[in-house]
C-alpha cells in the first residue's frame, strides 16, 4: 500500500530542534553506556548475568514513567513541560557515574536516566505527531532518529579518544559526558517553542474513561509488532561485551557502538521516507530478516572486523524500523490522547527490552554469546511470521 500525496509537505523546524536535543544528550549518554558495562566487569567486578539485570531492571523499571507522562501531557494540554523534566533529570543524573563506587549505585543512576527517558519520549514524540504533516511523519520521525543515533557516534568517539589519553580513566570520560547533557536543557528552553495543540483548545482538562475506547485494532497491532521486535532486540550493552569477549581493547570497544549507530544514523531518514510511501508490513519484515542476519554475524564472530560487519547490520536493523514504528503509533492513535498512545508504547517497549536484555545475560552467563544471540534471532523468525500472516492492511493515516 503506497502512503503519500502529490502534494510537497515540508518538516517543521521544532523536528530540528528536538533532532539538536537528541543529539546532544545521546552523545553524553554513548559517552557513558559505551564503556559503562567494560567498567561493571572490570572495575566493579560484576559478571555478565548482572550487567544484563542491570540493563533490563533499568529498562523495564521505568514503565509507570513512560505511561504516566503521556497520560499527564494529554491531560494539560502541554508537551514541553514534561520533556523538559524528562531531559533535566536524565542531565542531572549523570554526575552518579563518577561518583559510584558500588553496583548499586550504577543500578540507581541507570533507572534515574531510564527514568528521565520515560518522562520525556512519550511527550516528545506526541509533540512530534502534532506538529508534523501526517503525510512526512515517517520522514520526520526519521530525522530525528538520525539526529539522535548521530550523537551516539559522536559520543563513544570522545569516549574513545579520552580513553586513549587517559589511560582508561573510566570517571573522567564520565565526568565530561555531562557537559553534553547540560547544553541539550539550554538548547530545549530557548530554543524549543511549543503553542497549545487546537485539538485542547476547548478541551477539559480531567481523561473520560471512555476516551480509551478510541484506541482501535491497529493502534494494538502497532505496539504488537513494536514489543515483538523489542524481545529481539536486547541492550547495546551485550554488543560490548561480544567485542571485548573476542579481545578488542576497553579503549576500543566503544567502537561497536560507533559503527552500530553510525549506519542507524545514515539510513534512518531515508528509511523514514520510505516508509511514507510504502506497505510498512513488507519494511517490518525486511528489518527483520536484517536482524537475524545481524544476529548470525554476531554469533559467528571471532575477529574484530567480523564483529564489528554484525553491529553495522544492528544498526541497519535499527534505521529500517524505528521510525517507522514510532509513524505507524502516530497515524494510528487518536488525535487528543497521542501522549496516552505513546506513553503506551514506551511502556510496551520497556518491559519487553526488560525481558530481552534479562534473558540474554542468563542466557549468556549459560551458553555464551551464541545462545544470546540465537534468542534474538528465533524472536526475529516469529517477527517475520506474524507480519507475512498478517490478513489486513496497516490503518489510514488521520489526517491533521
Amino acid at each position: 500500500m503506497l502512503h503519500g500525496s502529490a502534494q510537497p509537505y515540508r518538516l517543521p523546524r521544532q523536528v530540528a530542534v528536538l533532532g539538536l536535543i537528541s543529539f546532544l544528550t545521546a552523545m553524553s549518554s554513548a559517552m557513558v553506556y559505551g564503556i559503562l558495562p567494560i567498567f561493571l566487569v572490570r572495575v566493579l567486578g560484576v559478571t555478565v548475568a548482572t550487567v544484563g539485570v542491570i540493563e533490563g531492571l533499568a529498562e523495564g523499571g521505568t514503565s509507570l514513567a513512560r505511561i504516566a507522562s503521556g497520560l499527564v501531557s494529554d491531560r494539560i494540554g502541554r508537551r514541553k513541560p514534561l520533556v523538559l523534566l524528562g531531559y533535566a533529570v536524565s542531565a542531572v543524573n549523570k554526575v552518579m557515574f563518577p561518583l559510584a563506587t558500588t553496583v548499586s549505585t550504577v543500578l540507581i543512576a541507570r533507572i534515574i536516566d531510564r527514568a528521565g527517558k520515560g518522562l520525556r519520549d512519550a511527550p516528545r514524540d506526541a509533540f512530534m505527531t502534532d506538529v508534523t504533516p501526517a503525510q512526512v511523519r515517517g520522514s520526520g520521525f526519521g530525522l530525528r532518529l538520525a539526529f539522535y543515533t548521530t550523537g551516539y557516534v559522536v559520543g563513544p568517539l570522545a569516549a574513545m579518544a579520552l580513553m586513549a589519553v587517559s589511560a582508561d580513566d573510566f570517571r573522567l570520560v564520565f565526568w565530561i559526558a555531562v557537559i553534553p547533557a547540560a547544553l541539550a536543557i539550554l538548547v530545549l528552553i530557548f530554543g524549543l517553542k511549543e503553542t497549545i495543540p487546537k485539538q485542547f483548545a476547548a478541551r477539559p482538562l480531567r481523561l473520560q474513561r471512555g476516551d480509551f475506547a478510541q484506541f482501535t485494532a491497529p493502534f494494538w497491532w502497532a505496539i504488537a509488532i513494536a514489543s515483538l521486535l523489542s524481545l529481539a532486540r536486547f541492550s547495546h550493552a551485550f554488543l560490548i561485551l561480544k567485542a571485548h569477549n573476542i579481545g578488542i581493547d576497553a579503549a576500543y570497544v566503544p567502537l561497536m557502538i560507533v559503527v552500530m549507530h553510525g549506519v542507524y544514523a545514515a539510513a534512518a531518514y531515508p528509511f523514514g521516507v520510505l516508509a511514507d510511501r510504502i506497505d510498512r508490513e513488507v519494511q517490518l519484515m525486511l528489518g527483520a530478516g536484517v536482524l537475524i542476519g545481524a544476529d548470525v554475524v554476531l554469533t559467528s564472530a571471532t575477529a574484530a572486523s567480523v564483529a564489528m560487519a554484525g553491529a553495522a547490520l544492528w544498526g541497519l536493523q535499527m534505521a529500517v524500523t524505528q521510525g517507522l514504528l514510532a509513524a505507524s503509533v502516530a497515524d494510528a492513535a487518536p488525535v487528543a490522547l497521542r501522549g496516552t498512545a505513546f506513553g503506551i508504547y514506551d511502556l510496551a517497549i520497556g518491559l519487553a527490552t526488560f525481558i530481552a536484555s534479562a534473558a540474554a545475560g542468563v542466557l549468556w552467563s549459560a551458553g555464551g554469546a551464541e545462545w544470546a544471540f540465537g534468542f534474538s534471532g528465533l524472536i526475529g523468525i516469529l517477527a517475520i511470521i506474524v507480519l507475512y500472516n498478517r490478513p489486513t492492511a496497516r490503518a489510514t493515516v488521520d489526517t491533521m
